[in-house]
């Protein structure tokens, strides 16, 4: 995990603070000025609202919800993970929601054996634990699982062991290029440079018996800091769990793609579902992980390949062999979504979501309990105003999802369960997950995004007293300033710096809004605080744990509580808006970003490709002059063809035209304060409020159905990391070329939908 060097900073934040002042003031030609969604009336009361919200945040409340909530193991099938979800429910209801559990019933394999040996002349048997240490009360608790990764494969296997460094495409070409196939030889690992759950595919796509992935302390160790209980980064048999589920494919039970996890579902064999690998997998501290890496022998590592262990890496084979066992417990397990409904005065069936997850892989204090417990203040603040005679105008849905870890499964198998409800009635979703200390973290839908910025410009950073929203600024600006910043962060930090809003970033996948946003198309919303914590050494390990907390992440409980702000005011806004704060223009100007770099990778490709060929045939005279050299060249790319990426430019072109007449009407609309007949305002509402739906293609992405959103997806190859435009996108960087076009088309005919769509706004305010 990247991090910051704080004090500049905290210095630009500093001298931002003044000039995102002035950049908000001048924003008038992109709002009407005010509160949006809000007549100015309703504003004056909505401010007095979030302020009587504000001062029933207590930092008390959230200490001690976080330390009762992570006293024991609370894996998903654990007894504390039910105890967690039954405390909530009485909680809730003290509040005066109207709560309740929902039950559902996933595959979740739990470990039942496991062994890494180490065979030969120097044999070594592996730990696969992680010790007590001095400090942490509740490392030395029974009942913790020993670490594990979620949907391997069964298997035991002995074979040679050949380093991968990440194990990403990328990494398997250096290998063929160096002569070394890993078919029949389990591959190890590192963490890092790509989402986990590929390191495996991709091992057994390639051949692999077996993968091993371990936790380098370059990237989350001594090299980062010292070690825990030192200071916050992972020590030597910290190792990181997690699930290697082929999300890509689709989240939640594997066993129940599109449909709920119900008693009646029906279910696939084990052996038919899709997203559970074939082979072995087994996650290792980088202590674990030395002696096997000292047994390679074989050529050098590359420098980029070469970690911070005291050792020459080599990238194998292994002369000793390696042998390698998991078996799991291939059993359902209950799984508990913990649902708090307050109902809405005047608009009961518009709903805003509002969700964290409270399983971890073992504590889970910083992920998730850290965010659970800002969203518990929110609905112990929401339930005092409720008593103090407020009631919401829409209804809020506040839920803590059960079964994330393991692949997003509480969220996915309610979203499932309740899809058509959702699509009539849901209008937002609101998700968070880990919280730390620092910045604001804040993605999601772009119709969201004025939004988001409104609300954080009005909340205050605790540590630095300027607006949550100019901190923001300041982090984006540094990131863009860096050297090594990707070309779409650096853009982002341009259009940070010209003032005005900051842009959010686009949702890929890896926490619970997926099936909102990319099945069901309801407009959603992710956030969070980092950057000044020391969290991330310990993500998914024994030591995420409370005592790791107080010390190493929010310690005051002060970014949990401005969390809770955040959050909560986007809930209460949206709640009670004369009309959806949601602003169209504001996706339209970030499409219109992604058109122009589909062009630029199309560019891009055909230049490769061009520069490939000539290097090839100047390969092949030298061959040729030459018979002797033993080295082949590398598979020649097809030529890039004729790309028609006209259907989307013009879909992008009118939809601008349609967005900007929108934000005409809206504003003189606005401008009366939204005076219209109560049945025009709800029709009005409805028909924003499925906007985003609009987005979604019913046949979804190529051979993945379940992702139905034709603007955000997370990538194939990517993991987590989102795709935007993902039909053409992906089709592009696979050079599936007849594909680039045939969804060229299909994503401007989903844009021309939501175009209609926005006319017939346009047309029901002119009224």
């Amino acid at each position: 995990m990247t991090r910051l060097k704080v004090r500049p900073v905290l210095a630009l934040a500093c001298l931002l603070a003044t000039f995102g002042s002035a950049a908000a003031a001048g924003d008038g030609a992109h709002d009407t000025g005010g509160m949006f969604g809000f007549s100015p009336a309703s504003a004056a009361a909505q401010q007095s609202l979030e302020q009587r919200f504000d001062a029933q945040l207590d930092p008390a409340d959230l200490r001690d919800w976080l330390k009762q909530m992570s006293s024991q193991p609370n894996q998903v099938g654990s007894p504390h993970d039910k105890a967690n979800a039954d405390f909530m429910l009485a909680k809730f209801r003290e509040w005066g929601w109207d709560a309740h559990i929902e039950t559902f019933s996933v595959l979740y394999p739990s470990p039942k054996k496991e062994a890494l040996e180490l065979l030969g002349p120097h044999p070594f048997t592996a730990t696969l634990s992680e010790p007590a240490v001095a400090g942490d009360a509740t490392s030395n608790l029974q009942g913790v699982l020993p670490p594990y990764n979620v949907f391997g494969g069964d298997g035991d296997v002995t074979a040679e062991l050949v380093y991968a460094n990440y194990g990403m495409p990328d990494d398997y070409k250096d290998l063929a290029r160096r002569g070394i196939d890993v078919r029949g030889k389990i591959v190890i690992t590192r963490y890092g440079g790509g989402w986990r759950g590929l390191k495996p595919k991709l091992a057994q796509e390639h051949g692999a018996v077996g993968c091993l992935i371990y936790s380098d302390p370059k990237e989350d160790g001594y090299a980062q800091g010292d070690v825990y209980p030192q200071g916050g980064w992972r020590p030597a048999q910290g190792v990181q769990r997690g699930s290697v589920a082929d999300m890509q494919q689709y989240p939640g039970d594997p066993l129940t793609p599109g449909v709920g996890s119900t008693p009646d579902a029906k279910r696939l064999a084990i052996k038919d579902a899709k997203t559970i690998l074939k082979i072995p997998v087994l996650p290792i501290s980088y202590a674990d992980a030395t002696p096997l890496l000292q047994a390679l022998t074989g050529p050098v590592a590359p420098p980029s390949w070469r970690g911070s262990l005291p050792l020459t890496y080599h990238v194998g084979p292994s002369v000793a062999k390696v042998h390698l066992t998991v078996l799991s417990d291939w059993t359902q397990k209950p799984i508990y979504d913990v649902i708090a409904v307050l109902k809405g005065s005047t608009a009961p069936d518009q709903w805003i979501v509002r969700g964290n997850h409270h399983d971890g892989w073992v504590f889970g204090a910083w992920d998730p309990l850290a965010g659970n417990v800002a969203l518990l203040a929110e609905a112990k603040a929401i339930g005092a105003l409720v008593k103090q005679g407020w009631r919401p105008n829409r209804t809020l849905v506040y839920a803590s999802w059960d079964a994330e870890e393991p692949g997003l499964m509480g969220s996915t198998e309610w979203a499932e369960t309740h899809a058509k409800e959702l699509q009539d009635k849901a209008v937002l979703y609101i998700n968070s997950d880990t919280n730390g200390r620092g910045f604001l973290d804040a993605g999601g839908s772009h119709s969201a995004q004025h939004l988001i910025n409104q609300v954080a410009d009005g909340v205050t950073d605790p540590e630095m007293h300027v607006s949550v929203r100019e901190r923001m600024r300041a982090h984006l600006m540094v990131d863009g300033n860096d050297k090594d910043a990707k070309p779409e962060v650096k853009d982002m930090a341009k259009l940070a710096a010209e003032g005005g809003d900051v842009p959010i970033q686009a949702l890929g996948s890896g926490s619970d809004y997926s099936a909102f946003l990319e099945h069901l198309g309801i407009a959603s919303i992710d956030l969070g605080f980092s950057g000044e914590d020391d969290n991330g050494g310990i993500y998914h390990s024994l030591y995420d744990s409370y005592d790791h907390y107080i010390r190493f992440g929010d310690p005051s409980f002060e970014y949990g509580v401005t969390l809770a702000k955040v959050a909560g005011h986007i809930a209460l806004r949206t709640a009670d808006a004369n009309m959806l704060p949601l602003r169209f223009g504001d996706f339209s100007d970030t499409l219109d970003r992604y058109v122009v770099e589909l062009h630029k990778l199309v560019d891009d490709t055909r230049k490769d490709t061009q520069q490939q060929h000539q290097l090839l045939d100047q390969h092949a005279f030298a061959l040729s002059m030459d018979p002797t050299r033993p080295v082949a060249p590398p598979e020649r790319d097809s030529d890039v063809p004729a790309i028609d990426l006209a259907p989307l430019d013009k879909a992008a072109k009118q939809l601008k035209q349609s967005a900007q007449a929108y934000a005409a009407t809206y504003n003189t609309r606005a401008a009366t304060g939204f005076h219209m007949p109560a049945t025009q305002q709800l029709q009005l509402n409805e028909l924003m409020g499925r906007m985003e739906q609009a987005l979604s293609n019913p046949d979804g992405l190529p051979e993945r159905p379940w992702f139905k959103h034709m603007i955000y997806a997370p990538g194939m190859l990517t993991g987590y990391g989102v795709k935007t435009v993902p039909g053409v996108r992906e089709a592009i960087e696979a050079r599936r070329w007849a594909e680039v076009n045939q969804y060229s088309a299909v994503t401007a005919k989903v844009l021309d939908r939501y175009r209609t769509q926005l006319d017939q706004l346009t047309a029901l305010l002119k009224k």
